[in-house]
């Protein structure tokens, strides 16, 4: 207990320390938080008649957050599994920056279900015993068990790895490897069965696919790992932290795969909808060319396809991924392209038209833009912290009050480097 005391005493001296850039950040975030906090704030008092939602599109920007964020947790999977099960060694010091991501995701994907309940203060029927679960047969007990056992998941292997390493001990495979390779299953379930969510509406012709799933976990690992490339050179350049030019170029590798194969199972899906010309395929021509008048989505749909293409070109063309700008801007746009994708471009065309034939558009209101920011930002503030606690205790930087301020030597997943090949070398 004394250990976890002092653990916490150095995490809150470490998040209040740093540069006027890192406060000018936390107050950038906090502006967002408090102007969601605000929002919400107002939708609790007046209920989800604030929204733009309707009885005919009752899913809007919250649910298609919920359903991004859901791709950018599970994507830390694809840091754990070349690392630890391929032995990749250059992404083995970065891989606790993945399973810090998905923290966070996941902090994020609570906060839209939130937002989206409108009466939160109801949660508990959701819950086993005191509500009615209604598991296994409900799909959506399924989501409720995956999203929170891979936070369990998740939140332990980063506990015990940065607690153990601020102790000055190396942390012990048979303590986090089970732990480790059960997330590595329950990061494509969390996908797979929020595809089936929605899949497994008879009502919506939109989303009967049954490569529904493969589209979903092709554009996490897409927009998830793009997301990292990103934030592991800030900490590389901000924070110090040695993310090696082999990791990122092995992300980009992993980016340009899934985004390829992310595109293809998109073309294949606009033939199978468009060429036949059924009465099913409404939803998809409203998407993607408008449906009696109405185009409201059009311009989103094609802005998410052309920034899609242009990360995927930028991905595998050397001259062009070589340079850092031009890598971060591809990342960026593969982030907001698949956003567009699996956002607008998924979850309202599901509801028009209506399964009677009405067409009633949706675009979030001002309340709803202002939360779904508030939950965003507060992502973004979870991360900060996380990367300020765990870039130190990785470096060496922070540790237990009377043991040496030096790197461990074993990374997050086991494999060794530096300072611990010298100082054993001897004894292997």
């Amino acid at each position: 207990m004394a250990d976890f005391l002092a653990f916490l005493k150095a995490a809150g001296r470490a998040v209040v320390k740093g540069s006027p850039a890192y406060y000018g950040w936390l107050a950038f975030l906090g502006a967002w938080m408090a102007l969601g906090g605000a929002a919400m704030g107002w939708q609790l008092l007046n209920g989800l008649g604030v929204t733009n939602l309707s009885d005919q599109v009752p899913w809007g920007v919250y649910i298609a957050n919920f359903t991004f964020m859901v791709g950018m947790a599970a994507a830390a999977v694809m840091l754990v599994i070349p690392t630890y099960i391929y032995h990749d060694d250059a992404l083995h010091d970065v891989s606790i920056l993945g399973e810090l991501l998905a923290v966070s995701a996941l902090v994020m994907c609570l906060g839209f279900i939130v937002s989206d309940l409108g009466r939160p203060d109801r949660f508990w029927h959701l819950m086993p015993i005191i509500g009615r679960f209604n598991f296994p047969q409900s799909i959506l007990a399924w989501d409720v068990v995956v999203i929170n056992g891979y936070l369990v998941i998740n939140g332990y292997i980063v506990t015990y790895l940065l607690f153990t390493k601020f102790r000055g001990k190396v942390p012990e495979k048979k303590m986090y490897m089970p732990v480790l390779f059960l997330g590595v299953f329950w990061a494509i379930g969390i996908h797979t069965v929020t595809a089936f969510l929605y899949s497994g509406l008879g009502g919506r012709a939109f989303w009967h696919s049954a490569v529904l799933p493969i589209r979903f976990l092709a554009s996490a690992f897409a927009s998830g790992p793009s997301f990292l490339i990103i934030a592991l050179i800030v900490v590389r350049d901000r924070m110090k932290f040695p993310v090696t030019d082999a990791a990122l170029d092995r992300l980009r590798q992993i980016v340009a795969i899934a985004m390829i194969l992310n595109l293809f199972l998109s073309a294949s899906e606009i033939f199978v909808e468009m060429y036949p010309g059924t009465v099913h395929s409404a939803s998809m021509r409203y998407l993607l060319v408008g449906l009696h008048g109405h185009h409201k989505l059009v311009p989103y749909i094609w802005t998410g396809i052309c920034l899609d293409t242009f990360a995927a070109v930028v991905f595998v063309t050397r001259p062009l991924h070589s340079k850092q700008k031009t890598m971060i801007a591809a990342c960026a746009c593969a982030v907001v392209g698949v956003w567009i994708e699996k956002g607008m471009g998924l979850v309202i065309p599901g509801f028009i038209p209506s399964s009677l034939g009405e067409i009633v558009e949706y675009s979030p209101s001002f309340v709803e833009f202002s939360i779904s920011a508030g939950v965003w930002a507060l992502g973004g503030f979870v991360y900060t912290m996380l990367l300020k606690i765990g870039v130190p205790i990785e470096l060496g930087e922070m540790r237990k009050p009377g043991v040496p301020n030096v790197p461990i030597g074993l990374n997050a997943f086991g494999g060794h480097h530096g300072h611990d090949d010298h100082a054993h070398g001897g004894a292997s």
